[in-house]
């Protein structure tokens, strides 16, 4: 008879502070070590013993190109949903398989109310045209769920209708009302090239990445047109991706924060075992410890660098990656 092993996931939303965080990763990395079929096999072919890893450091990290190519899951429950990445024609996209997405909820509801409050408390408007388009969008479903919870008839989706946007931040401004909008860079930019703000009650956060639609551009570039077009004096945005159920935010300047679930390691880039110092620029290793039903130890195809507060950038991506819709800026 097979016994078959599944995690609490309490205590991973409970993390406070750094000893907790690696308690729970230790644990986490046991338990995927064994149940996640790839992963297990992963580690074989490296010929690393999982009894022999003692700290967080000494973890290796999943290929994100996995996502493309297998299953990745750690339990044996028939799947919720998949997230699809995005992707220019002809890519194969990364699968997600999500077994319990009240673990996606819980996320990114406590992630975004750590850095930003209750949903409730914005009116919110989404300017995600690219992901409408298509099905399988982890980020839609997320700002789906936010404009849901923020019980504001304002609140909704916007594809090409810049006008009806338009005259709905006017309202909104006009009202001095709490407002977020989050949108695709290549729509922002489309957007302000029609309309121009001076915004004083509206956060503007960007999720990244120009989805073959505009020409990419270095991420300070993006901020600083964007700044001026909505007349803020600073451009938020929002760290995510498929294989992810958590994301990073930051509230300017490229300077991004994680919830104490998800930590960021920097790797070399000859060396992928190894990592590198605060300040270094490396691949980017995400923990992500809402990944329990997957893998939550996640080698990215993104190029940063991580500092001592916990805070970390993005500058950029491996030369050979496919150029990934979610949060993508090059150098």
């Amino acid at each position: 008879m097979l016994i078959f092993f599944d995690m609490d996931t309490a205590s991973v939303f409970k993390i406070n502070n750094g000893e907790q965080f690696d308690r729970e990763a230790l644990k986490v990395f046991d338990f995927q070590s064994r149940e996640n079929p790839i992963y297990k096999e992963f580690l074989s072919l490296l010929n690393i013993s999982p009894m022999n890893i003692r700290k967080i450091e000494e973890i290796p990290f999943l290929p994100i190109q996995f996502f493309k190519s297998h299953r990745i899951v750690s339990n044996h429950k028939k799947e919720e949903t998949v997230f699809l990445s995005s992707g220019t024609t002809g890519m194969t996209p990364s699968k997600h398989f999500v077994t319990d997405l009240s673990i996606y909820q819980e996320s990114y509801l406590k992630g975004f109310e750590k850095f930003y409050g209750k949903p409730e408390e914005y009116h919110i408007l989404a300017l995600l045209p690219s992901y409408l388009e298509r099905s399988g969008s982890s980020l839609i479903y997320m700002v789906d769920d936010l404009i849901s919870k923020s019980r504001s008839e304002h609140s909704g989706f916007y594809l090409h209708n810049f006008d009806e946007l338009n005259e709905k931040i006017l309202y909104l401004e006009k009202k001095k009302e709490k407002t977020l909008l989050i949108g695709v860079s290549y729509a922002l930019l489309d957007f302000t090239e029609k309309y121009q703000f001076s915004l004083k009650n509206t956060l503007v956060m960007e999720t990244g990445g120009m989805k073959g639609q505009r020409k990419e551009m270095v991420k300070e570039e993006l901020h600083k047109t964007l700044c001026q077009n909505f007349g803020v004096d600073k451009i938020h945005s929002e760290y995510g991706m498929t294989e992810l159920l958590s994301q990073a935010y930051s509230k300017g300047d490229g300077i991004f924060q994680t919830p104490p679930w998800m930590k960021i390691l920097i790797r070399d880039t000859e060396d992928a075992l190894t990592l590198l110092p605060y300040g270094r620029t490396g691949g980017i290793n995400i923990i992500d410890l809402a990944n329990i039903n997957s893998c939550s130890f996640i080698a990215t195809q993104d190029l940063g660098k991580a500092h001592s507060d916990n805070t970390f950038e993005v500058v950029g991506r491996f030369d050979s990656s496919d150029i990934r819709g979610c949060n993508l800026m090059v150098v």
